[in-house]
């Protein structure tokens, strides 16, 4: 796969270390394009604070609550040229690794692999899908380690 068939961004609206991002851009190519995913698709990963992500749960989608992640599923419909917004709160990322007792960088790294299951079309809204959706996350985060750029 060649990154340059998709484009994957991060914007920065709050810092966080991102480690590998090269080789994390081309895994994220690699797994979309064995999804169905096609040339010239653009994922932008957003990272901001928790009150940033609160305001666009709260006017996107009527939730009042705080969250690790939201994504935007921003294709055609039918089309396989995949466009997504990301936002990802890194105040939550830093909590839940504390919470979690793991690395920051790594729930970044399962957070980031979490949004893009939502995007090709994996829930968690029952307990089954949420079984489902940690295994995936598992899978791709086993997956990432083992990926050479």
């Amino acid at each position: 796969m060649n990154i340059n068939e998709f484009i994957v961004q991060f914007h920065f609206q709050k810092a966080i270390v991102l480690r590998e991002r090269r080789k994390l851009k081309q895994f994220i190519a690699d797994r979309l394009s064995k999804e169905g995913g096609k040339e010239g698709s653009e994922i932008n990963f957003i990272f901001c604070s928790d009150d940033e992500l609160l305001e666009i749960n709260r006017n996107h989608l009527d939730h009042d609550y705080y969250t690790d992640i939201i994504t935007f599923d921003l294709s055609e419909k039918g089309s396989k040229i995949l466009v997504s917004d990301i936002y990802i709160s890194v105040d939550r990322v830093r909590d839940n690794a504390t919470t979690e007792g793991v690395a920051t960088a790594t729930e970044l790294q399962r957070v980031i692999f979490h949004g893009l299951l939502h995007l090709i079309g994996y829930k968690d809204k029952s307990a089954a899908q949420e079984k489902e959706m940690r295994s995936m996350e598992e899978k791709w985060m086993a997956d990432f380690t083992a990926f050479h750029s």
